[in-house]
């Protein structure tokens, strides 16, 4: 079974640091752009960043802030957090990312439908 499975979530202060942890399995991540998306109640969900096999790509309103890395050996992607602020507050999902032919990215069908998630709330 193809799966993505997010954990680290939790509920901090403005200025704090969490870091979040994928665990794919199923299938290997290797080679496949894979990224964090998330979700705010009320809004859509949106992509926060990506990487690929040379480079990453990190929303403006995180950049700076976030760090989106992977250890393929470990079938794992990481986003390291810091400087949370609460605007930050949403569900946190793991997923391969692809370009579609608008040329916007947006989640993959690789690995199966969206995952569990792992809560972010951020207090002022």
């Amino acid at each position: 079974q193809v799966q993505l499975v997010e954990s680290g979530g939790g509920l901090v202060q403005a200025g704090d640091s969490l870091r979040l942890t994928c665990a794919a399995s199923g299938r290997t991540i290797s080679g496949y752009r894979m990224g964090w998306f998330r979700q705010s109640p009320g809004k859509q969900r949106e992509l926060v960043a990506f990487i690929d096999r040379g480079s990453s790509y990190h929303v403006d309103s995180v950049k700076g802030r976030f760090t989106i890395s992977r250890d393929n050996a470990k079938n794992t992607v990481f986003l390291q957090m810091n400087s949370l602020k609460p605007e930050d507050t949403a569900t946190y999902y793991c997923a391969q990312v692809v370009r579609k032919s608008n040329g916007r990215y947006d989640v993959g069908s690789d690995f199966g439908p969206w995952g569990q998630g792992t809560q972010v709330i951020v207090s002022s």
